[in-house]
């Protein structure tokens, strides 16, 4: 990929404020995982305090996802879903720098037999995950067991975009851009495990609106019943979490789903939606709610949620 690749452009002025950054978080890289999550927790209030308008939309799904909790329950997991946030910049550091033994030390996994089993089909496994916060550093933790293929948004920074591809590649095998379906279907075919989010509001264009938590007309992409279709491949649903105490990081691989896709989107759009709410549910201070993953109504007249 050519944006694996370094140029003398990342010299230029413009990208001073880049290299401070990604040079802070190298640094902080190296001291010890406990002080780490400390720091990110602490980022976290303060993005928490600073930056409202995301907090706003975090509050806001939080009432439509949990209307069964008090205002004061949806107050404590705002606040520890901030935390959560601010240790997902320091888990991105992690993810990019850390050798393999300091990774092999949080590692811990369930249902790798899953996988395995899947693989043997030889279509291809799309691997379906959420925006949990601590992705970044769960996908190089899969990558020591088995080496994966990622659909991803490029960056607009091109020097963070560079850093980017060379951390998620990282014991992994490529990332293909999310445009690309063509080149999904492809490394499918070569039986490679392919990360798919399927969970966030990417508008009408081949969608459905499904339960998601309590909402019950959540636009929900039908592109996870595309890939799978036309494919062939095995689709299963990997669950990521990290554990209290400073234990590391919990990966889940469900068994491979059953008649999916059944000929019938709606069903297995919510079918997979209901998977993925059950997921989020161990660790819902862990998920990114501060996507507005509610914004696109079934009509256009329909009033929005977030005003």
């Amino acid at each position: 990929m050519e944006s694996t690749k370094f140029s003398l452009k990342f010299f230029h002025p413009r990208y001073i404020f880049t290299w401070i950054g990604i040079g802070f978080l190298y640094i902080i890289s190296w001291l010890p995982y406990a002080f780490q999550m400390q720091l990110g927790r602490l980022l976290g209030r303060l993005l928490y305090k600073v930056v409202k308008s995301r907090r706003k939309v975090a509050l806001r799904n939080l009432e439509i996802s949990f209307p069964e909790l008090s205002n004061a329950e949806r107050q404590s997991l705002l606040i520890k879903n901030f935390e959560s946030t601010g240790t997902a910049l320091f888990e991105s550091a992690i993810a990019w720098w850390w050798p393999k033994w300091r990774i092999n030390k949080i590692s811990h996994y369930e249902g790798l037999d899953n996988l395995t089993n899947a693989l043997k089909h030889e279509k291809g496994v799309l691997l379906v995950a959420y925006h949990n916060l601590c992705l970044e550093v769960a996908g190089r933790i899969i990558g020591q067991k088995h080496p994966c293929v990622a659909f991803y948004r490029p960056h607009n920074n091109a020097l963070m975009e560079y850093f980017q591809v060379k951390g998620r590649s990282r014991d992994n095998r490529y990332l293909i851009g999310a445009r690309d379906v063509k080149g999904l279907l492809s490394a499918l075919e070569n039986n490679e495990a392919c990360f798919y989010l399927p969970d966030q509001d990417y508008g009408k264009r081949r969608a459905v609106f499904v339960p998601f938590f309590a909402e019950q007309q959540a636009c929900t992409t039908t592109g996870t019943t595309l890939f799978a279709g036309q494919s062939g491949c095995q689709t299963l649903l990997v669950q990521t979490q990290r554990l209290d105490n400073n234990k590391g990081y919990k990966i889940t691989f469900h068994p491979a789903l059953e008649n999916y896709p059944s000929g019938d989107d709606k069903a297995d759009a919510a079918r997979l939606n209901k998977d993925m709410e059950t997921a989020i549910r161990c660790a819902p201070e862990q998920y990114m709610w501060v996507h507005r993953r509610f914004k696109t109504r079934p009509n256009r007249k329909d009033p929005s949620l977030y005003d």
